[in-house]
Parts: structure tokens; C-alpha cells; sequence
């Protein structure tokens, strides 16, 4: 099997084309390649598939082999080797939000370019700033954050999930939820540097509020635009970035009156600007994809 150890800010999977190779059992070929001892080492796999509805389709799995819905790092991820590898050839962007963007913090691009990839959430158009054939930075449409509780799902009552107080040994939590097609818990903190994320975050994840588990981050505010963050990914565990999580965070920053619809979050693998845009409710986040390797799994 050939595969492309890529990442996004840190966020590294094994990607996969099933354009030209076959994955039998993926559950248990994502528990295998990421192991960091004895595997290649990852966050998961990721599987770039033929789509019926977008240039290319992303199936992503955990390192523990469950499935999720969506991945904002591994999707930019999966946009840059779908057009750096001829699977999809890009057209004129449809989205103002995201082209603005990428022309803000790639002022030198040759052309911005977009392309569609299917997920668990849908159908996402992304947007690439292009340099002499290479996507710089890629720009995600994450769509409309889910807010209702059943939906994202947590087990608390209301229109929002937001200021829910959580008792976890001794500590006393206010948690803010939202769903970017998974699920996501965002606690505010003083110093997330002081946090003990190992242990707090397992206990959180498989807490009965939680239905389907959950992907915890703890966010430290510096400004009305800046934030830090820690991650525990559900399935995973301590992962140095989270795309759908950092969007949480700009969502879950405007319910909780931390921050506004712009910011830019730091996290442990390095830095994304994102946008809750009030126009189209839409969820908007830039950030790098990068290559390490290609090699052969057998």
C-alpha cells in the first residue's frame, strides 16, 4: 500500500489514494499505521476516495479505528494532495469569505483556486493559494456550526449548549459545546499550560453528557481576536492540532462573550486564522497542509 504521511499545523494522518489503491479494512489498518512505536506513526488515516458529488471524497479514521465525520486539518490536507496530484484541476472560486482571505495572508499567490471535497459533513468547496503549482495555504468552508444540544449531541436541555457546569473530581468546569459536523466541548481556562490534559481530558471525552464522546479543548483568552488552545481529540488523545476544534473555538468564543468573530488560535503545532462570518453563519478557517513523506505499507 503507498501512502503520504502529511499534516496539517502538527496534525499528522497517513493519507491513502483510493484512486489507485485499495484499503481493505480500514478500522484496522488506521490502528496499525499509527501506532508511533511499531506503525508509521499518526493521528489516523486518511483515505482519499472517487466521489459521485465532489472532486474527491475524505474518510477519515482515528488512531483507535473509529470513524468520524470530519477533520479540518486532515481536509486541507487531503485538498492540497488531490490538486498537487492531478485529481482535481480547480475553477475560479465561488466564495468571496475564503478568496479574501487567502489574498490577505498570501498577498504574493499566483491565482486562488477551489475545490470541492465530500465528507462526513457534506460536500466542503476549499479554496487554495497557489505558488508555482503548490497550495501555500488552504481556506475551508467548515459551513454553519449545529448548536442545538440533540443535535451535537450532549445530554443537557435548552436551544445552546453554553455556561453547563461540570463537576470532574475536584475541579468545576463551564462548558460551551458545538458541533462542526463532530462533536466538541470548549472550557476557558486561566493557563492551559497548567491543565493536565492526559488525565482530565480521557475523563471528559467518556463522560455520560456525552453520547457519542467527545473532542475536548481547553482555550486560554489573550484578546477580543487571540486565543490558545489545547487538545484532547476524541479517539486519539493529546494531538497537537484540531481544525474542526479551533472552529468550535471561534464559534463557542462569541456564545460565551471571549472573543469575537475573528481570531487567530494558537495551538501546540502552530497557528489558524478563523471566521464565524455573521453574513452566512458559516464557520471559515486558514491554515498550511504539509508533505513529509511518501512510502510503501505492507
Amino acid at each position: 500500500m503507498q501512502f503520504t504521511k502529511m499534516h496539517g499545523i502538527g496534525n499528522d494522518y497517513v493519507y491513502v489514494n483510493c484512486f489507485t489503491e485499495t484499503v481493505e479494512s480500514p478500522e484496522k489498518c488506521a490502528v496499525e499505521v499509527s501506532d508511533r512505536h511499531y506503525g508509521i506513526g499518526s493521528d489516523g488515516l486518511i483515505l482519499i476516495c472517487p466521489s459521485d458529488s465532489a472532486d474527491v471524497r475524505m474518510r477519515m479514521f482515528n488512531a483507535d479505528g473509529s470513524e468520524s465525520e470530519m477533520c479540518g486539518n486532515g481536509v486541507r490536507c487531503v485538498a492540497k494532495y488531490a490538486f498537487e496530484n492531478n485529481l482535481a484541476k480547480g475553477q475560479k472560486p465561488q466564495n468571496a469569505v475564503c478568496e479574501n482571505m487567502l489574498k490577505s495572508l498570501v498577498p504574493d499567490a499566483q491565482e486562488i483556486l477551489e475545490i470541492s471535497v465530500e465528507t462526513g459533513r457534506g460536500v466542503l468547496p476549499i479554496s487554495l493559494a497557489v505558488k508555482e503549482g503548490k497550495a501555500e495555504l488552504i481556506c475551508v468552508d467548515m459551513e454553519e456550526p449545529i448548536l442545538l444540544p440533540t443535535d451535537i449531541p450532549v445530554n443537557v436541555t435548552g436551544q445552546q449548549a453554553v455556561g453547563i457546569p461540570l463537576q470532574i473530581e475536584d475541579h468545576h468546569f463551564l462548558l460551551t459545546c458545538v458541533s462542526m459536523g463532530n462533536p466538541h466541548v470548549i472550557i476557558y481556562c486561566d493557563d492551559v499550560a497548567a491543565i493536565d490534559l492526559e488525565h482530565l481530558g480521557q475523563l471528559i471525552e467518556n463522560h455520560d453528557m456525552f453520547p457519542q464522546r467527545i473532542n475536548v479543548h481547553f482555550v486560554q483568552r489573550l484578546s477580543d481576536t487571540e486565543v490558545i488552545m489545547r487538545t484532547w481529540e476524541r479517539g486519539t488523545g493529546i494531538t497537537l492540532a484540531c481544525g474542526t476544534g479551533a472552529a468550535s473555538v471561534c464559534v463557542a468564543g462569541i456564545l460565551a462573550s471571549k472573543t469575537g468573530h475573528d481570531i487567530l488560535a494558537h495551538l501546540p503545532g502552530g497557528d489558524l486564522n478563523l471566521r464565524w462570518d455573521p453574513d452566512d453563519n458559516h464557520v471559515y478557517m486558514a491554515g498550511p497542509a504539509t508533505v513529509v513523506f511518501t512510502g510503501q505499507w505492507s
